[in-house]
């Protein structure tokens, strides 16, 4: 038996970088990791219909257009879906304070109360393994851990793949054999403490 519960890794798209600003998720994708094993053939990937236009820089990065999100749900019906694939499960994301962030904000939208499931970070992960190392950005990492680079950067899907692929190779690396290890290596700080 695994020492470790089922990971559900995600990523969020965005309109912009900071959800109190009226910056809202136009796409969400998870993976669940259990007993080491990503399982990419039940990914959880919808579109979100951010009800505002998506701005030209943010379409540079993640090439989600208007059209793309056009006829999709909005965020009260897709968080719901999203947290009933993660259900029972440890959320891991890469920065997960910002992806974290959104999904704060995003829930007071959901009708009723809406519980968000215990966050770790890989990117807090990658600094408490390589504490020398600088640069600690998902492509940086990867290249680092010598994974290879999906062709749909900045995409939730492709990236929660990576992700997912990083965190198990740096559970090799430190040889995270425990829940608590890696807590105390890729934690972050609540939202209320900030």
């Amino acid at each position: 038996m695994s020492p470790f519960p089922t990971f559900t890794v995600f990523d969020t798209e965005t309109t912009g970088l900071d959800p109190r600003r009226g910056h809202r998720i136009v796409e969400i994708a998870g993976v669940r990791v259990e007993n080491g094993r990503i399982l990419q053939e039940s990914a959880f990937s919808h579109f979100v219909n951010p009800e505002r236009e998506i701005p030209w820089e943010a379409r540079q990065i993640h090439r989600i257009r208007d059209e793309d999100v056009l006829s999709a749900p909005t965020i009260d019906q897709v968080l719901p879906q999203f947290l009933a694939f993660a259900e029972h499960s440890i959320l891991i994301a890469h920065n997960a304070e910002f992806d974290l962030g959104f999904l704060e904000v995003e829930k007071e939208s959901c009708w009723g109360y809406v519980e968000l499931p215990e966050c770790l970070c890989t990117m807090k992960l990658s600094q408490a393994l390589f504490p020398h190392e600088f640069r600690h950005s998902l492509d940086v990492v990867a290249q680092r851990l010598k994974l290879e680079l999906p062709a749909e950067r900045h995409r939730a899907l492709p990236d929660v793949l990576l992700t997912a692929q990083a965190l198990l190779r740096m559970m090799e690396i430190g040889q995270i054999t425990s829940l608590e290890k890696l807590r105390s290596a890729a934690a972050i700080r609540t939202l209320s403490a900030r």
